[in-house]
């Protein structure tokens, strides 16, 4: 490790009969109870655009679907081929490969649709798909077991890459059906200051500080860690702007997760509150990827550090160790956000000297604005 170094760390990425209502009609009337929290009965009636007594009715027969499609999966065995509510969960369609079982549905207060297919011959036929090489997984958003149509539905952005990863599998193209669609999957991540984040598929560094620049979730970073443009992965997200050096700050526009107001601590987490700057001889703690928390106290402000790929201005200098890997990582005082880890000397076995650029001038630079609690 040089004396004076960002730190940055290098890692290989490596249907047949008449509905029958499944819930009693005395459901329709069923009082909040303890078992039914308002909350849920708020959040049912607020998204799914549907009244209290609504909400609780529905709650009522999911609750009597669950346990007639528990006993009907167990009594048709191999027959059986899945189940699925009507939209107002007021039917119960239980889909079956035998027609002399509709009268076993019917009687559990269930409609019954015999199908071609089994819900065992179903599930093989994507464990097919799951096994295709990823090259062709790749193309293709997402793929799941249809039981409402009795096959498997495949996603892909353009038609030929979902048709790849059906001719791949080697499965019955009978029994898949390929939908172009829009729909871009990916993880969605609580963005959380000292959580490490990987560019390009390559390098490791640490999420600074959650922000957001008007609408657009992201977090405020080390420049070094990469150049606008650049991708990252775990979070998702892209490099929106990046000066190094002269500076050394950066931030990634991360669409999709939720920036929080807190910073990885041991133990828990520490909430923001503010970016006030602490004065010399102040404590100050930082969060990275590579070391997690430490502490120490601030020596100097407005540092000029030379390193080899040139002169960094206006950083803080701290007497907190770090690694590489702990590079963009978040520096608070208290609960005020202080800066991004730049690079250091030394390390956290014997010591060391690190030094952060103050996150108030990242905010002014980019426009954006610190997730606080």
């Amino acid at each position: 490790m040089s004396s004076k170094h960002p730190l940055l760390a290098v890692t290989a990425m490596a249907a047949l009969s008449a509905a029958a209502t499944v819930a009693p009609a005395a459901a329709e009337q069923a009082p909040l109870s303890a078992a039914q929290p308002p909350s849920l009965i708020e959040a049912l009636r607020r998204d799914l655009g549907i009244t209290v007594e609504q909400a609780v009715t529905r709650l009522a027969n999911e609750s009597r679907a669950a346990v007639a499609e528990t006993s009907l999966s167990r009594t048709l065995g191999e027959k059986y081929a899945g189940a699925w509510l009507s939209a107002d969960a007021t039917v119960l369609s239980v889909a079956t490969t035998d027609a002399t079982t509709a009268d076993t549905i019917a009687a559990e207060g269930a409609r019954p649709v015999v199908v071609g297919r089994s819900l065992n011959r179903l599930e093989a036929l994507k464990d097919r798909l799951d096994r295709a090489p990823e090259q062709v997984k790749s193309g293709a958003a997402l793929w799941y077991i249809d039981i409402r149509t009795n096959g498997v539905t495949v996603l892909a952005p353009r038609q030929a890459e979902g048709e790849a990863l059906v001719t791949a599998s080697g499965v019955d193209r009978n029994a898949v059906r390929v939908v172009v669609s829009g729909e871009r999957p990916r993880p969605l991540v609580n963005l959380r200051g000292g959580d490490p984040y990987y560019i390009d598929g390559g390098s490791r560094c640490s999420i600074g500080f959650p922000v957001t620049r008007g609408g657009t979730p992201g977090f405020a970073t080390a420049g070094h860690c990469g150049q606008a443009g650049s991708g990252t992965s775990n979070p998702y997200g892209t490099f929106q702007g990046s000066s190094f050096p002269g500076n050394d700050y950066a931030w990634v526009a991360a669409p999709g997760h939720t920036p929080q107001p807190w910073v990885k601590a041991t133990g828990g987490n520490v909430v923001v509150r503010g970016s006030a700057q602490a004065v010399v001889g102040a404590s100050v703690c930082r969060s990275g990827s590579t070391t997690g928390w430490h502490c120490g106290t601030i020596q100097q402000h407005n540092a000029s550090v030379t390193y080899p790929q040139g002169t960094i201005t206006g950083l803080t200098r701290t007497s907190v160790c770090a690694e590489p890997g702990d590079s963009g990582g978040p520096f608070v005082s208290g609960d005020q956000a202080q800066g991004v880890t730049s690079g250091g000397s030394g390390n956290c076995r014997s010591g060391g000297t690190t030094y952060h650029q103050p996150i108030n001038e990242i905010l002014q630079t980019y426009g954006l604005t610190l997730r606080v609690g």
